[in-house]
């Protein structure tokens, strides 16, 4: 999905998907007696508890918290076309956390996308989604995140050039694709249904990875959560609502469950930015959240066809060389796990055969795990999993397009070829 120059004007609100809360580390001259504290003790353990299981619904830890560092103390990194962004401190420190934010400042920015001083936030920040986060679930993460350690550290100021560095650019951007509201139930689903769109919907923005962005970066609304490429992670985020994708349509609401849980299922595994989100915040739901989550995407409407995605295109005969070659290379290197017939030995092994992620238009996926490899996320309930290797070193452009081609071709699979020259893309391509 290639994005033309009118993406320019407001891609960075965009490509900021790690930027959450900018300028959530601005100061300010409230005080910490603007917050209203529960009746008692117990009632406020109770409510940081519950404020750190959404917390974890959210995902807040994967993006303001880098590798090895304190937890919510920002300053990861996203470079840019633009520049590059930093995430900022969370932590309840007075000079450079949120230390000083009240309830209400904290509720404005979850459900209006506008920071404590009233200033625009970058929709990076999925307030878009988080917007529909109840003000009781809001308050809980605020006084969960009021009782974490505070860091004395302060957030680097984003690297932006100009124009992208001006806020008020915003304005036109939330016109369009921005409306305000809670989550309002539908009288006609049942309760656990409502839960898992809740959740889905709002503290879990899962539409900002499996939703197409417009030129001007914004959602389309009329292909919500039919897939699209993951701003500058290089993976696709497949289709949800074609099942010649990742459509949901004829799985097993337990196998949906189970992949959200764990990671892996009968039907596959998870990996990529996928296995960093069961890794950081699935894994640690409710059964019965999760359970809810998968009603709800069990019944997210399946069309006939999955969008069209832009894939480089080998000819006919050249295509033929790639699936002979690649045969050959599959029974060398692949087999072993995934057996001469494609079928896998799933759970830990995920089937080929049959495997929309392997056939769909889209075949960036599979050409980054011959790449590069990876793990499913390691979780309670699949405390061990088993990874693929990689094969950067070991296969040219040439086999690696090749493998990919046999694979996608294969045992009733009916994906196209793959051209040498979008490995070599993807292979110089960031890991993250």
């Amino acid at each position: 999905m290639k994005r033309k120059s009118l993406f320019a004007l407001s891609a960075v609100v965009v490509v900021a998907a790690a930027a959450l809360v900018p300028v959530l580390w601005s100061g300010g001259d409230n005080l910490h007696n603007g917050t209203a504290m529960a009746a008692t003790p117990a009632d406020q353990a109770a409510l940081i508890k519950k404020g750190e299981y959404l917390a974890r619904a959210g995902d807040c830890i994967a993006c303001h918290t880098v590798r090895g560092g304190k937890q919510f103390a920002g300053g990861l990194p996203m470079a840019t076309p633009f520049g590059t962004m930093f995430t900022p401190n969370i932590t309840p420190d007075d000079q450079y956390g949120i230390g000083k934010w009240t309830q209400d400042d904290f509720y404005r920015a979850m459900h209006t996308g506008r920071s404590k001083d009233g200033s625009l936030l970058y929709p990076g920040f999925p307030f878009t989604s988080y917007t529909k986060v109840t003000r009781a679930d809001s308050d809980a993460i605020y006084a969960y995140l009021r009782s974490v350690t505070p860091v004395n550290v302060p957030s680097r100021p984003h690297e932006l050039k100009f124009p992208f560095n001006q806020r008020n650019m915003l304005i036109g951007w939330r016109t369009l694709f921005f409306r305000e509201g809670e989550y309002k139930a539908d009288p006609t689903k049942s309760v656990e249904w409502n839960r898992g769109a809740y959740l889905i919907e709002g503290l879990g923005h899962c539409g900002m990875c499996h939703t197409s962005i417009n030129a001007m970066g914004g959602p389309v609304s009329s292909a919500a959560f039919a897939g699209g490429l993951i701003p500058l992670q290089n993976w696709y985020a497949p289709s949800l609502t074609s099942n010649k994708e990742a459509g949901l349509g004829d799985w097993e609401t337990k196998d949906i469950a189970d992949l959200l849980k764990t990671g892996v299922s009968n039907r596959g595994a998870v990996f990529g930015p996928m296995a960093e989100v069961v890794h950081n915040s699935l894994q640690y739901m409710s059964d019965e959240d999760i359970n809810a989550m998968a009603t709800y995407l069990k019944t997210i409407p399946q069309k006939s066809e999955a969008p069209e995605q832009l894939q480089l295109q080998t000819s006919e005969k050249f295509g033929g060389e790639l699936l002979k070659q690649g045969q050959k290379i599959y029974a060398d290197n692949c087999a072993k796990c995934h057996a001469e017939n494609g079928l896998g030995m799933p759970p830990s092994f995920p089937p080929l055969a049959n495997n929309q992620s392997i056939q769909m238009p889209s075949a960036v996926n599979p050409i980054r795990m011959v790449l590069n490899g990876g793990y499913p996320p390691s979780t309670e309930g699949n405390p061990h999993p088993y990874g693929m290797p990689p094969f950067a070193q070991a296969l040219s452009n040439t086999e690696v397009a090749a493998v990919v081609t046999y694979i996608r071709m294969s045992w009733g699979n009916h994906g196209t070829a793959v051209s040498p020259q979008q490995v070599s893309d993807l292979r110089s391509a960031p890991l993250d």
